[in-house]
C-alpha cells in the first residue's frame, strides 16, 4: 500500500509538471495565432480570450494522454538510473508487476480523456464556431464606430455612419456602398435603425435618403429617392453555426452512417484507447542502462508515439475516403500496438534476466 501511494504520487507530480509545460506551449501558440487573426481583422480583439479558452478545451484530451505517457517514462527511467529497479527485481517482482500501478494511475485520466474527447471537445468547437458567428453578426449589424468605414464579413457591403445614439438603436447620416445583381449601389440616409422581420430576417432600415445605382462600365444610371429603404443584413437561416463533423455531438454522429462521420467517431474513441495503450507501452520503453545515457529510450518512445498517432491519422483518412470500414480502422491500429506490448515486455525481461545472470 505504501509503495502504491508513493508511486501514484510520483506519477501524479510528474504528469502535472509535464501537463503545465505542454499547456503553456499550447496557450502561447494559440494566442499568437488568434492575435494574428485579430490584427488582420478576422476576429474582434475582445474575442481572443474566449476563443483561446474554447481552443484549449479542444486540445486538453490529447495533452492529458501525452502527459501521462511522458510521466510514466520519466518516473520509471529515474528508477532505472537510481538503481531502484535493482531492488524491485531482487524482491522477486518482474517488469510486468508495474502494470497494476500504472493502470491505477492511468484509468482515472482515461475516463477524463474520454469525457473530453467525446463530449467537451465537440462542444468547445461548436461554441467557438457559434461565437465567431455572433461576432460576424455584430460586425454586420452596423455597429460601427462613428466616422469609420466598416466592411461586412461577406465583403459586398461597406457602411459608414457619422453618429450613433447612446443606446446604439439609431444611427445618423448613413452611407452604404453595396453590390447587388452586378449593379453598384450607393445609398445615403439621414437616419436609420435595425429591425427584425416576422420571418426572423434582420434588416437595416434607412430613412429619408437617396440611392444611386449604376452598372460599372455602362452609361446606365438611376437615382431613387425614398422615405424608407430596408437592406437585409442576415437571414434567419444564416444565424445558425456551420455544422461540421468536428463540432457535431458524438450521439448525433453515431446515428449517421456516412464515412466522414464514422472517421470522426474513430478519432474520438481512439484518443482514450490510445492513452491506455501508450501508458502500458511506456513500461518497457522506459528501460535505461545506468551506465549509458537515456537518449536512446526517449527517442524510441518518441518514435513509438509518433508512429501510433500517424497510424491513427492514416486510418481516419482511409475511413473518411471509404477505403476501409469503421471496424477495420478502429481495430487494426490498436491491435497492432497491443501486439507490440508482449514483444517489448519479453525483450526487456530477457535483457534484464541476462544482465542478472551475467553478474
Amino acid at each position: 500500500m505504501i509503495f502504491q501511494n508513493a508511486t501514484r504520487r510520483e506519477f501524479t507530480h510528474a504528469a502535472a509538471g509535464v501537463f503545465v509545460a505542454l499547456f503553456a506551449i499550447l496557450l502561447t501558440t494559440q494566442l499568437i495565432k488568434l492575435l494574428g487573426e485579430a490584427a488582420q481583422g478576422s476576429i474582434a480583439p475582445e474575442a481572443v480570450v474566449a476563443l483561446l479558452g474554447f481552443s484549449s478545451l479542444h486540445y486538453v484530451s490529447a495533452l492529458l494522454s501525452l502527459s501521462a505517457f511522458i510521466a510514466i517514462l520519466l518516473v520509471l527511467s529515474r528508477s532505472y538510473r537510481d538503481s531502484e529497479m535493482v531492488v524491485w527485481f531482487s524482491s522477486g517482482l518482474s517488469l510486468a508487476a508495474w502494470i497494476r500501478p500504472v493502470l491505477t494511475f492511468t484509468l482515472p485520466l482515461v475516463l477524463a480523456i474520454a469525457g473530453l474527447s467525446l463530449f467537451v471537445s465537440p462542444w468547445a468547437l461548436s461554441k467557438s464556431a457559434e461565437y465567431r458567428g455572433n461576432l460576424d453578426t455584430r460586425k454586420d449589424a452596423g455597429q460601427a464606430s462613428p466616422g469609420a468605414f466598416q466592411e461586412s464579413s461577406s465583403g459586398d457591403r461597406v457602411v459608414f455612419v457619422e453618429a450613433v445614439a447612446d443606446d446604439e438603436s439609431q444611427v445618423k447620416n448613413v452611407f452604404v456602398s453595396s453590390v447587388q445583381n452586378q449593379r453598384q449601389g450607393v445609398t445615403m440616409a439621414a437616419a436609420g435603425h435595425q429591425e427584425i422581420a416576422e420571418n426572423g430576417d434582420r434588416f437595416l432600415v434607412l430613412e429619408n435618403g437617396r440611392r444611386y445605382e449604376f452598372v460599372p462600365g455602362t452609361p446606365e444610371f438611376r437615382i431613387l429617392q425614398y422615405a424608407r429603404y430596408a437592406i437585409r443584413l442576415e437571414t434567419k437561416e444564416a444565424r445558425g453555426i456551420e455544422k461540421t463533423t468536428k463540432n457535431s455531438p458524438t450521439l448525433e454522429l453515431m446515428k449517421q452512417d456516412l464515412p466522414a462521420q464514422r472517421a470522426e467517431l474513430l478519432w474520438r474513441f481512439s484518443v482514450p484507447l490510445s492513452a491506455i495503450i501508450l501508458a502500458l507501452l511506456a513500461i518497457p520503453l522506459s528501460f535505461v542502462n545506468p551506465r549509458a545515457g537515456r537518449s536512446a529510450n526517449m527517442l524510441l518512445a518518441l518514435f513509438t508515439y509518433l508512429l501510433y498517432n500517424n497510424l491513427l491519422t492514416i486510418s481516419q483518412a482511409w475511413v473518411a475516403s471509404g477505403k476501409i470500414s469503421f471496424a477495420a480502422g478502429m481495430l487494426t491500429v490498436h491491435l497492432f500496438m497491443i501486439c507490440l506490448l508482449p514483444l517489448l515486455f519479453y525483450r526487456r525481461i530477457a535483457v534484464l534476466s541476462f544482465s542478472r545472470f551475467s553478474r
